[in-house]
């Protein structure tokens, strides 16, 4: 696993085989957004205490979506250290285990991709402690605002930290050599109309669940790749790799 500062002393990124997770800290109390695989449990833990923090601290892990490369270790990591895990109503039922995971509707291109997405382990059933609503603001990072963000899933949030300018896409949106809507939709047209509204948020730092966080131009970049400005055909580059990187 990769750990990769994005914003210092404020925000990290785990980047696992597939897919990557974030740690936000205020402090010493700690909020992590997403989790990993099923076997992703004693990285974080141990790259957390490679910042000198204690994962006894990890006091929430949001999960923006339910596919088993967001969630396979918050149980885990829950049951260690006392977090409480959450998510929103629509896919915390795929979370717990009691309904399957919805099919997404695939373009050709993105076959290849889906079968190499499922060789991730199945997450386990997973507990969800609290369901979040759009609008709720959740207590850290000054207040971190629930959006709704369907169309990857039902129930895809992000997370949009105003007083930081910071968001979270979950995988909604993509940062992978360029900012891009997220593949495996549900539902490829409420994703397009979410992936406008997460770009008018105009955030100054964004993050991906798979792709590189833009940290430069953020909201110019985003607007763009959505569609909401004027912009060249095709997506936008990102230009810009977080520094800090190493490995766990």
């Amino acid at each position: 696993m990769d750990l990769i500062e994005v914003l210092p002393r404020r925000l990290h990124m785990f980047r696992f085989r597939i897919g990557q997770g974030y740690l936000w800290r205020d402090g010493a109390d700690l909020t992590l957004i997403d989790a990993g695989d099923i076997g992703a449990a004693s990285a974080i833990e141990d790259a957390v205490r490679g910042l000198g923090l204690d994962p006894a601290r990890i006091g929430r892990i949001v999960l923006t979506h339910g596919h088993r490369d967001h969630y396979g270790a918050a149980q885990e990591l829950a049951d260690r250290h006392g977090a409480e895990i959450l998510a929103h109503p629509l896919d915390a039922p795929v979370i717990r285990g009691e309904l399957p995971v919805p099919e997404p509707d695939l373009l050709d291109w993105e076959r290849p991709l889906y079968e190499h997405g499922l060789t991730v382990p199945e997450a386990p059933p997973t507990r969800v402690d609290r369901e979040v609503a759009d609008g709720e603001v959740l207590p850290f990072g000054g207040g971190a605002r629930v959006v709704h963000a369907p169309g990857h899933t039902p129930g895809s949030i992000a997370l949009h930290l105003p007083r930081h300018g910071v968001l979270f896409t979950g995988d909604c949106v993509a940062g992978v050599e360029e900012v891009m809507l997220g593949v495996f939709n549900v539902d490829r047209a409420r994703a397009q109309e979410t992936f406008r509204r997460l770009a008018a948020l105009e955030a100054r730092t964004v993050c991906f669940g798979h792709g590189d966080p833009l940290t430069e131009d953020a909201a110019a970049v985003m607007r763009a790749a959505a569609g909401v400005s004027a912009a060249p055909a095709g997506a936008i580059p990102t230009t810009h790799r977080p520094q800090g990187h190493h490995r766990c």
